[in-house]
């Protein structure tokens, strides 16, 4: 499949209302940044819920469309939607996840309801069985205009299906490889990459000094390119996403400790590429659950 040239960014965004919410222990092995604080798990989950309540708000009120659909007790992650992509034409791919309670995600009723707008649906989980994982664009992060992917080799992007999303989709793919404050790889992509119409950000640092530059130059051949450093991607200033709503004007999305993390020549720059920053506060959700505000969105097409 080839996705047509088009705009990078969206006005629709879907949501999903956790039924629970606390540390997962099965991801934590590979989520550096999850912080079990051992509270009762229902005084985590309220949190939690007030908090994506809250940003789902906050995008409406800015004339951002989002759709919503309630999650499953069994799934402490379901918040965080990474289990699928969609795609212009009508196309939809659902993707082999890493963890069992995250693979039980993919809610029947859910998939059936979004195939109404996405009919030619793409099932890659049958890779689960060979222990390869490919987690939708939190492990992919799309240039979409220039077709041009990025991914962030860990234990949850398999570079042989990084390799066939690249040849499936028609993109060019740049893999690299990163080492958070642990010694270990950042878990996602879109931890370290977001890409924007015509600026992206990059948590440069943490991306190993072989591929470093590569990755840099590759967004700065297409974008003007804002860096951050190890610390600011600890507080999320990676995990951000440029959306549009009903007016075409540009946004972008993050959360409270990431926009209070930017310094002032960032914030300088950022603003030159956006009408609006709507951040809101996801502490609890950053937390127990070691993703931020792109992690809380999946986008429609």
């Amino acid at each position: 499949m080839t996705e047509a040239l088009m705009t990078q960014s969206t006005n629709h965004l879907f949501m999903i209302e956790p039924a629970v919410f606390y540390a997962n222990p099965e991801t934590m092995p590979t989520n550096a940044y999850q912080i079990d604080g051992h509270e009762h798990h229902d005084a985590v989950f309220q949190r939690a819920l007030s908090e994506l309540r809250g940003f789902r708000d906050n995008l409406v009120a800015h004339g951002v469309m989002v759709t919503t659909a309630k999650g499953f007790q069994e799934c402490p992650d379901m918040v965080f939607p990474n289990w699928a992509s969609t795609h212009a034409g009508g196309q939809m791919i659902l993707y082999p996840m890493l963890n069992a309670n995250r693979q039980a995600e993919r809610d029947p009723a859910i998939i059936k309801a979004l195939s109404k707008a996405y009919p030619e649906v793409i099932d890659w989980t049958g890779y689960e069985k060979d222990g390869l994982c490919l987690e939708a664009r939190s492990s992919i992060v799309s240039d979409r205009v220039n077709k041009r992917g990025f991914a962030a080799l860990s234990q949850r992007t398999s570079r042989e299906l990084v390799d066939k999303w690249a040849d499936f989709m028609g993109y060019e793919i740049e893999v690299f490889h990163t080492r958070s404050h642990t010694g270990g790889p950042v878990y996602h992509t879109d931890l370290v990459i977001w890409i924007g119409s015509t600026l992206a950000g990059v948590c440069s640092e943490c991306i190993v000094e072989e591929d470093r530059e590569r990755i840099v130059k590759a967004l700065q051949s297409t974008h003007e390119v804002v860096e951050f450093d190890n610390a600011q991607l600890r507080s999320f200033c990676g995990n951000a996403l440029e959306v549009t709503n009903r007016e075409g004007k540009r946004i972008l999305v993050l959360s409270d400790t990431a926009e209070a993390a930017l310094n002032d020549n960032q914030r300088a720059v950022i603003s030159q590429h956006f009408d609006t920053l709507i951040h809101s506060p996801l502490d609890t959700l950053e937390t127990y659950g070691g993703g931020s505000a792109r992690c809380c969105l999946m986008e429609l097409y």
